[in-house]
């Protein structure tokens, strides 16, 4: 018997013996052998899944894939001892029985099959923001995760950092009165968007597997525009600047003001593309009033985002000069006492009075890592583990608002604010007729010395259906999800 299995099923009976061995105990009972480490496997490892695997390294990598070895090669090379593949399905069928638990940091496309296909295998995931490219996905995640009791961590590293627990112990404390507004933005992209899709076709490099990338999304031929890095900008594979930092930026106003479904959402941007992510977008949120706390109400509130130099208006009492860009954004929670300012990643909060608040620390403080905090989540028992920072029970929610911000973008063609019913993952006022059309390429050129735009658009589809699409996809034949939890 295992020791993990020995803890399971037979501590109580070993609690009864006169002396058991600290190594038979295990770390459950202030032990912790040198063969106590997970088992763990990673998928999309060239790129962020380099980074999350150094700080994995304590436990046994067994296993590697990447789509591209090329670009993977360099990890390849930090773990020989690990078994490399080309496509999951492939390392799962040899390796999944030996795992734990499986990291993810594919293409955002891809992260919803291969964290559930390993959650229903009973292994522990770790993956990367965003936790999934739709809704529904984010949904399936969350209860998959509860239905099989495996630790889980989405890889928004600021969710275990001291910047996320002072702005929401400042917040539930009082210190800034009630929010009815919040303000977000980030200076990405850093990659291409507001592109039309690529007319040439390119020869697959044989270090790549095309196909295992493409996934569950409709197939295209290969391009190098597409991946690595820039898959984040196409609407097929990323979810642009919004989902990609939108997980950081968003998370202390999701958690501190302890958000919920948005009831409305609407969004506009720079010229829109059916195939990449706009230039700059903004979104704006609305919240209904929450359940009040102790000592601060938590009234409707709206939350707007820009990205792609779009830049809220400075609070008022701001110094001059001030950069309200921290490590790559920031929120401005408008409170009736106060305004509250903090970076990306929830980073060196503070408030424009300039006051320090000391408000209790009633969140649990994370000393070790954000892979770690998960690491030690799996090796606790399920029935009495302590959740990590950003476990999906609160990641696949916070989620859901992050791509519903996407959905809005590409909805903004109906010309109205979209009413979202949360549980039913469906929006309630999109008239049955309504048709929406978005520009494959704007068809600039100059004309007798004068700019000339002769747009082509996609033909006019159900609004209805399309907006269905964006938040459950139909998937490529021979990929599949399991079935939702009930």
């Amino acid at each position: 018997m295992s020791r993990r299995t020995f803890l399971k099923q037979g501590a109580a009976a070993a609690i009864g013996l006169a002396v058991v061995p600290s190594t038979v105990l295990g770390k459950k009972f202030g032990y912790t052998a040198p063969s106590d480490k997970l088992n763990i496997l990673g998928v999309g490892v060239g790129g962020r899944g380099a980074s999350v695997l150094k700080g994995l390294e304590s436990q046994n990598i067994i296993g590697l894939c990447d789509v591209d070895w090329k670009y993977a090669d360099h990890i390849f090379k930090r773990y020989p001892a690990a078994k490399k593949f080309n496509d999951y399905r492939k390392m799962y069928d040899e390796m999944l029985k030996s795992a734990d638990a499986v990291m993810v940091a594919t293409a955002d496309h891809t992260h919803a099959i291969i964290a559930a296909d390993a959650i229903t295998a009973g292994k522990h995931v770790y993956c990367e923001k965003p936790l999934t490219h739709t809704v529904y996905e984010s949904r399936l995640l969350t209860k998959l995760a509860d239905k099989y009791k495996v630790a889980t961590q989405m890889g928004n590293q600021g969710a275990s950092a001291e910047g996320v627990r002072k702005v929401c112990e400042w917040i539930w404390n009082g210190e800034i009165g009630e929010v009815r507004r919040v303000d977000t933005f980030t200076d990405r992209p850093i990659w291409p968007q507001g592109l039309a899709r690529p007319e040439e076709d390119m020869r697959i490099p044989k270090t790549m597997n095309w196909d295992a990338f493409i996934g569950p999304a409709p197939y295209r031929p290969y391009n190098a525009a597409y991946t690595p890095w820039n898959f984040r900008g196409w609407w097929d594979f990323g979810t642009g600047a919004l989902g990609d930092m939108a997980c950081h930026i968003l998370h202390p106003v999701f958690k501190g003001l302890k958000l919920g479904y948005p009831t409305k959402v609407e969004g506009s941007s720079t010229l829109l593309l059916n195939e990449s992510a706009p230039s700059a977008q903004r979104v704006k949120f609305i919240f209904p009033a929450r359940d009040n706390m102790p000592k601060v109400a938590m009234p409707e509130v709206e939350v707007h985002w820009y990205d792609g130099g779009l830049m809220p208006e400075r609070p008022a009492g701001l110094p001059a000069g001030k950069n309200l860009n921290v490590s790559g954004g920031a929120a401005i929670f408008y409170g009736t006492k106060d305004t509250l300012i903090c970076g990306c990643y929830g980073k060196d909060p503070y408030l424009v009075s300039g006051r320090v608040p000391e408000a209790p620390k009633v969140l649990r403080e994370i000393t070790e890592s954000h892979q770690m905090d998960w690491v030690r989540a799996c090796k606790e028992d399920a029935d009495d583990r302590v959740l990590s920072a950003s476990d999906f029970s609160e990641a696949g929610p916070f989620n859901e608002m992050v791509v519903m911000g996407v959905l809005a973008v590409r909805l903004q063609g109906l010309n109205q604010v979209l009413e979202w019913d949360g549980p039913n993952m469906r929006f309630t006022n999109i008239p049955d007729d309504a048709m929406i059309k978005t520009v494959i390429k704007d068809g600039f050129h100059i004309k007798d010395g004068h700019p000339t735009f002769d747009k082509t658009w996609t033909d006019p589809v159900n609004a209805q259906q399309f907006a269905q699409e964006l938040i459950k996809h139909t998937y490529r034949d021979g990929w599949a999800l399991p079935a939702m939890p009930r």
